[in-house]
């Protein structure tokens, strides 16, 4: 998904002529005519990324527009334009806000420099509060970068159980960015103040799990030449992040179990427990139910950590988010490496947007900091980007042709991808759709629906709640569309 600039212009020819240099930039574009309608959808889930504003308008004006923005603690660059080009509208406007300043009618380069830099300005901004969050232990989930409603879902769940003391259970593929979630958690409720602490259980040897977890005594064993607390008391009042809880021995499961029921630790060696005031926040990319099963995890502790789970998409599955995070790692790396990166080229972003991304954000993070490194020009292209070890690419006769939809379906039936929640055909490539029989007729409409709802199930890999929400139908209808195409009358069970 491209960068959704808003225009807000009472002149509607002035934003027909912004709208169409804005789109020929690559961007998205929403529109308004007035202040008002600019803050609503500001305050909205609209997701803006750039504003160009006008500053004369009736009722509330740009600069009311700007004051709002910087009431509302709203992060957005704004571009400024006015017929009116004099010093003080200029100055007025920067202290109040503003990233840039255009005069009426602007250029097309002229716009195309602005909005970049005031993206990649704002890039680099979020990237500094991010980071700056994270390190003083106030991340929230503002700082999560995402346009996903998958994982809006998720992060409404989240903000729900910020608030209170529920243990919370993240699953999700490694590189989905759970302990991001998990810090977003704590910084969001009333523990933020309290310490974080995050423990990679499946990083720490057998033999000193209890011992980091739980702390020693001085003399408890060889080699504890001092008194050492532990996780848990070092988390007291605050959260505790056990990271790869599946890793966790059987053993240290029994004590873990013990001091979530009892609200207390006995530190190895110790003669008395201690009582602390730990929230838990545990994550995972194992199957912790298959695990209970294969006796390496203890069910009653599953229990205890299962009550609310938070499941976070893979990048794959949300790559409409691509787009942004490559300007925010961008912007952050170039600035780290001292290099003068303008972008990333149209043609890259729509490639690294189709790519799988096995190790998720942290792969696509990983690549774009490869890419800085690298590359010898002023914009990150294609080339920067080793893309043969990133994706498994399809045979080279089935890249060199664009897909074609056969005019009436076919009789054989096609390659089924498994484990999906019905069988599909593999996905096929962007191509043309005719309209006509062999014969020079037009198609049934229904049969031309079918082969609509067999590219949307292909394209989406079977998600069934997206192919619904892209077709803009619902699901129930879409079910019931599958079930008519497969009537007798169409051939029976053929794969879609």
């Amino acid at each position: 998904m491209a960068a959704r600039i808003l225009i807000v212009d009472d002149d509607a020819v002035q934003r027909r002529l912004i709208e169409n240099m804005v789109k020929r930039c690559g961007y998205e574009v929403i529109l308004v005519d007035s202040g008002d309608a600019a803050i609503a959808t500001l305050c909205s889930s609209a997701g803006v990324d750039a504003v160009v504003l006008d500053l004369v308008m009736p009722g509330l004006d740009g600069m009311g527009v700007l004051d709002r923005i910087r009431d509302s603690g709203l992060n957005v660059p704004v571009i400024v334009q006015t017929a009116h080009g004099g010093i003080d509208n200029v100055v007025s406007a920067m202290r109040a806000g503003a990233q840039d300043f255009v005069v009426k009618p602007v250029g097309m380069e002229r716009l195309q420099v602005s909005l970049r830099n005031a993206l990649n300005a704002s890039a680099l901004k979020g990237e500094l509060r991010r980071i700056r969050h994270s390190r003083e232990g106030r991340l929230t989930f503002a700082d999560i970068i995402t346009r996903s409603d998958s994982m809006n879902q998720a992060m409404r769940t989240a903000q729900k159980a910020a608030n209170s003391s529920i243990p919370v259970l993240i699953e999700g593929e490694s590189g989905v960015g759970k302990e991001l979630f998990a810090r977003a958690i704590h910084g969001s409720g009333e523990r933020c103040a309290r310490p974080f602490v995050a423990v990679n259980c499946g990083a720490i040897p057998e033999q000193l799990v209890e011992s980091i977890l739980f702390g020693h005594e001085k003399g408890s064993f060889t080699g504890a030449t001092e008194r050492h607390n532990g996780k848990f008391l070092e988390a007291d009042g605050g959260t505790l992040f056990l990271d790869e809880v599946g890793e966790l021995p059987l053993a240290t499961q029994v004590k873990v179990l013990r001091a979530l029921q009892e609200g207390a630790i006995e530190a190895v060696g110790g003669r008395k427990p201690v009582k602390v005031d730990v929230r838990i926040i545990s994550a995972t990319n194992r199957n912790l139910i298959e695990r209970v099963r294969q006796g390496h995890f203890r069910e009653d502790l599953f229990y205890r950590l299962h009550v609310l789970p938070l499941t976070i998409p893979p990048l794959r599955q949300r790559s409409e988010d691509i787009p942004h995070l490559l300007r925010h790692f961008l912007s952050r790396f170039a600035a780290e490496e001292g290099r003068a990166l303008t972008g990333i080229s149209g043609e890259a972003v729509a490639q690294l947007s189709r790519l799988d991304w096995p190790g998720n954000i942290r792969q696509l993070e990983n690549a774009v900091y490869r890419a800085v490194v690298m590359s010898d020009g002023d914009q990150l292209t294609l080339d920067d980007f080793p893309l043969a070890g990133m994706h498994p690419q399809p045979p080279a006769s089935t890249r060199a042709a664009p897909l074609v939809l056969d005019p009436a379906p076919s009789l054989a039936p096609p390659a089924v991808i498994p484990d999906n929640e019905i069988p599909i055909a593999p996905l096929p490539g962007i191509g043309t759709f005719s309209m006509l029989t062999s014969g020079g007729h037009v198609r049934p409409l229904s049969e031309m629906e079918h082969e609509v709802i067999r590219f949307a199930i292909s394209h989406y890999r079977g998600q069934m709640s997206e192919v619904a929400r892209r077709l803009k139908i619902g699901r129930s209808t879409l079910y019931r569309k599958l079930d008519e195409a497969c009537a007798p009358g169409h051939g029976g069970k053929t794969p879609l």
